[in-house]
């Protein structure tokens, strides 16, 4: 057994309470290796934002969860030397099963989501219940979720999406005990969140996808006054990115993400954690693809990864300066 607070960690309670306070939301950005660890690190001591390193179980594979705990371990210690001792999070994005938030909790994480969302309401509790008896021994909060998001992302897959009902939200949070409420307002996961018919297009030809469903959002925040709310599947999918990908070798077909004006509307709001994951991928790879294409020579991964890096830390910077409102609030 691991404690979080050995690695230098921190749960998400105080964050989450200063968010809603401040009307800004904390960045949770997904990583699977060095390189996004570095730029996500870096991105936030610079605009001095609180941050949440994101684990998928997808991610936690690829990466090796020992190999995980001392990532994150050093991104305390990097962020320091950076000159910043900003407030860090690791956080199980999508647990599937009591298993695996036992396991990273066992294993320094200081968050973990349980995504009980796909079963019949009385299981997603019970579940959910189990997963938070267990993490509040150790003071790991937990995250827990409602309504279902469409879309395809990482080993996060659904068809069709369901919004919360926010009728439900009170027994749930109080059956329960979760510190955090995930809800379906009509983000969704991937690149490709929305078909095109059910988008319109702009002056500039660009997909517009249909607004998020803000009404449900403040039904829930009305029977939850002051609960911290995840918006998950939050990526706005820049389309420069995309022509960059495009335009140097790649098929991203209909990628249309979230318009950033929505989220940081929904970010002065209860919701203070947003998930960013999809739009990190796209900067990495348009930024090797660019490398790949200009440079085809090279074939030292320092001289692809780097600029990929560099790439994400703006992008990254951006978001919390922006979009979130995080900036400044470490």
């Amino acid at each position: 057994m691991v404690s979080y607070k050995e690695l230098g960690l921190v749960n998400t309670r105080e964050m989450f309470k200063k968010a809603i306070d401040g009307g800004y939301a904390i960045p949770a950005f997904n990583f699977n290796n060095m390189e996004q660890m570095q730029a996500i690190i870096s991105a936030c001591v610079e605009a001095s934002s609180p941050v949440i390193l994101q684990v998928s179980s997808g991610a936690r594979k690829y990466a090796n969860q020992t190999l995980l705990r001392y990532m994150a371990q050093g991104a305390v210690e990097y962020a320091k030397e950076l000159g910043k001792n900003i407030p860090i999070c690791l956080h199980l994005d999508h647990g599937n099963s009591f298993e695996l938030c036992k396991s990273c909790i066992d294993m320094g994480f200081s968050s973990v989501m349980i995504d009980g969302s796909h079963l019949p309401y009385d299981e997603n509790v019970a579940l959910t219940k189990q997963v938070v008896d267990y993490a509040h021994q150790f003071d790991v909060t937990v995250e827990g979720e409602l309504g279902v998001l469409a879309g395809v992302e990482d080993e996060v897959s659904a068809e069709h999406h369901t919004y919360t009902r926010p009728e439900e939200v009170v027994d749930f949070v109080s059956k329960t005990g979760v510190d955090s409420l995930a809800i379906s307002i009509g983000t969704s996961h991937g690149a490709n969140k929305f078909k095109p018919e059910q988008c319109t297009r702009n002056a500039e030809g660009i997909l517009v996808p249909p607004p998020l469903r803000f009404d449900i959002l403040a039904e829930i925040e009305k029977q939850l006054p002051g609960f911290p709310i995840v918006l998950h599947g939050s990526s706005s999918v820049p389309q420069e990115y995309v022509k960059i990908i495009n335009t140097h070798g790649g098929a991203l077909k209909d990628a249309v993400g979230i318009p950033e004006e929505q989220l940081r509307q929904a970010a002065k709001s209860a919701v203070c954690k947003i998930n960013i994951d999809s739009d990190g991928r796209l900067a990495m790879t348009a930024a090797v693809r660019k490398v790949f294409v200009d440079n085809p020579a090279e074939f030292d991964p320092r001289k692809y990864l780097g600029p990929a890096r560099d790439e994400l830390k703006k992008l990254y910077m951006h978001k919390c300066e922006n979009v979130l409102g995080s900036a400044g609030k470490a």
